[in-house]
């Protein structure tokens, strides 16, 4: 397995541009999908960086059963193509059954296996198999109980189902002090397993069960313009950015997205960041 994935139009990996995977965490509408899109893909064009839209159909993993979940499978498929079509940008979101591979994989670029489920063998399968038969490519979640060298379980899944494009993003590990553990020794190890790397800068600020009473999880997103630096620094080949025009009206994890404002400064710094690094390597 080389240590390139295509999404799209795009190659995220070594000797490619650093890639930026961006978007709501839920699609609340097509609309905000399209504005959140644009001005990222604005970005990131200026300053050299590839863009892939991210949002999901379904957020069948929040804390309370009363959580917005989002326009389905079938609306927010429609909608997250739309945008990818209309920004000229390739497009990303999350499955959770094996069943919804197969129309994810027809709709968009790159499929997003949660943390939560980097273990299950059934869903491996099915997103391998449909992202060979589209041409499309996985991006497996780091579970926040499982270990750096462990991810080359998901990858032989799907290589086995057919699927050689993929690649891997950490987000944090849980630990016994109210948040996630940021680890970038284990970063270079999942770098070793042959597969880009991604870190989510977002996810890896929250403060799980922190929020209104446990229902929600709570966050730190102050924290997440460093870790995209630090990141960017240890050499991984994308940032997760999850960002809002306001977070705090948003349907799902209000506590760690960043305001849409704030984008153009961190990605700028992470511009800046990888430019030095290739330019020291020269």
């Amino acid at each position: 397995m080389s240590r390139t994935c295509r999404a799209g139009s795009i190659t995220i990996g070594d000797g490619h541009p650093l890639c930026v995977i961006a978007g709501p965490c839920v699609l609340e509408s097509r609309e905000l999908g399209i504005e959140v899109g644009r001005s990222v893909r604005d970005v990131c064009r200026e300053l050299g960086l590839s863009y892939v839209f991210k949002a999901s159909f379904d957020k069948a993993n929040r804390t309370s059963i009363d959580s917005p979940r989002g326009p389905g499978l079938e609306r927010g498929l429609s909608w997250i193509a739309e945008i990818g079509h209309k920004l000229g940008v390739p497009t990303t979101t999350d499955i959770h059954d094996p069943a919804q591979a197969e129309p994810a994989a027809r709709a968009v670029d790159l499929l997003q296996i949660p943390a939560f489920l980097c273990r299950q063998t059934d869903l491996l399968v099915a997103a391998g198999r449909a992202a060979a038969k589209h041409g499309r490519g996985v991006n497996v979640k780091k579970g926040q109980f499982v270990s750096p060298g462990e991810m080359a379980g998901p990858l032989g899944k799907l290589a086995e189902a057919g699927c050689g494009n993929a690649m891997l993003t950490e987000r944090g590990t849980f630990f016994g002090y109210g948040r996630l553990v940021n680890d970038f020794l284990g970063v270079a190890e999942m770098m070793d397993l042959g597969a880009p790397v991604c870190f989510d800068c977002t996810h890896s600020t929250q403060r799980p069960g922190k929020g209104e009473g446990g229902k929600v999880t709570g966050g730190e997103p102050r924290f997440a313009p460093m870790l995209a630096r630090a990141a960017t620094a240890a050499g991984v080949h994308a940032l997760f950015i999850e960002c809002h025009p306001e977070p705090a009206r948003a349907l799902s994890d209000a506590a760690t997205m960043l305001r849409l404002s704030e984008m153009p400064r961190v990605l700028s710094d992470a511009a800046s960041i990888r430019r030095t690094l290739a330019a020291n390597r020269s």
